[in-house]
């Protein structure tokens, strides 16, 4: 029986996060890998806040050159509450791509080990390319919300 294409993704993803996590930089090159999964795998059922995030994590390392840390440390920031009493946070909701980057996290795994920093990055910047319709939007969300922090 055929596997599809998907649980091959999935597969090279788990892979990878294995990778990043025994990796244990103090860059967390972990964040970088999770917030593009997330992006390149936004469907209408994901939820705002995820994809929220993933283009948020995408665009403070592709354009602002945020290590995964400084990225973790922002959704940390961001996730809680404003002010006493404050409900639930309304995340804004992003049209996704038409098409997604054809890099894969299956790209990165086939990528020799000491070629697979960068290799992320690629992908990184490639998922980041295919939203490039809403950076704007993406830039003023991002920039606004790390304002008020």
């Amino acid at each position: 029986m055929r596997r599809h294409k998907y649980e091959d993704e999935q597969r090279c993803y788990d892979e990878l996060t294995a990778w990043t996590l025994a990796v244990g930089d103090a860059e967390f090159l972990h964040q970088h890998v999770v917030d593009c999964w997330a992006a390149q795998n936004a469907a209408h059922e994901s939820k705002a806040m995820t994809i929220a995030f993933a283009l948020l994590g995408l665009y403070l390392y592709v354009e602002k050159d945020w290590t995964g840390r400084r990225v973790q440390t922002a959704h940390m920031r961001l996730a809680q509450p404003h002010g006493r009493g404050a409900g639930r946070k309304e995340w804004p909701r992003f049209d996704r791509p038409a098409r997604h980057a054809e890099m894969t996290a299956c790209d990165v795994m086939h990528s020799p080990e000491s070629a697979r920093r960068e290799a992320v990055r690629e992908w990184c910047r490639s998922e980041w390319e295919a939203w490039n319709a809403i950076h704007e939007q993406i830039r003023e969300w991002v920039d606004a919300e790390l304002a008020r922090l």
